[in-house]
């Protein structure tokens, strides 16, 4: 039986206020550890953007923003495997302390490819900071250096993430548990 995205059964997995605390503990956490460094924090489009706005608002330490966008679920409900590269970075990196900013780090082939190309470019550190992590899915060892939360292997929309784009707008955190048909 197929339902529409606004009839799609949505159970909760972080509440708002849940997902807030942790983003506020994570900016204390940046903050002391980035204390005189003025690091840029790069928010990987798009699913990241509520996550590192509110993250951004938590670090009360002096820093910079930039954005890039990959993607590797290409529109469906599990990671391709297959990272593509939609748009780099506007500003150079070398000598500076970098904060990846993701929404879920699932296979870890995105972060891995990110952390691998942006080294190239000479930053002083690369760090990783992510609302979730999947590790029952992991195929490649990332680091993560400022978590959220661990979440089972489900496929969750909110908060940023999503599902053909719809979703992202929600402000908690929750499994999709029953696959919508899409508009378009």
């Amino acid at each position: 039986m197929s339902c529409t995205v606004a009839e799609a059964p949505i159970r909760l997995l972080l509440d708002q206020h849940t997902i807030q605390s942790r983003v506020a503990e994570l900016g204390a956490e940046i903050s002391r550890d980035y204390s005189g460094l003025n690091p840029v924090i790069v928010a990987i489009l798009k699913g990241s953007m509520p996550f590192f706005v509110d993250l951004s608002r938590a670090i009360q330490t002096p820093h910079t923003w930039d954005t890039l966008q990959v993607s590797s679920y290409h529109g469906g409900t599990s990671s391709s495997g297959v990272v593509k590269f939609n748009a780099d970075l506007s500003d150079a990196i070398e000598g500076r302390h970098v904060i990846l900013v993701e929404d879920i780090v699932d296979t870890g082939r995105t972060v891995s490819y990110l952390l691998n190309s942006l080294s190239t470019r000479n930053p002083a550190s690369i760090k990783v900071a992510s609302l979730l992590d999947k590790p029952s899915r992991r195929e490649v060892p990332v680091p993560i250096d400022y978590l959220g939360f661990t979440i089972p292997d489900e496929f969750v929309i909110g908060y940023g993430l999503d599902y053909g784009q719809f979703f992202r707008n929600l402000p908690f955190v929750g499994v999709l548990e029953q696959v919508p048909s899409l508009p378009f």
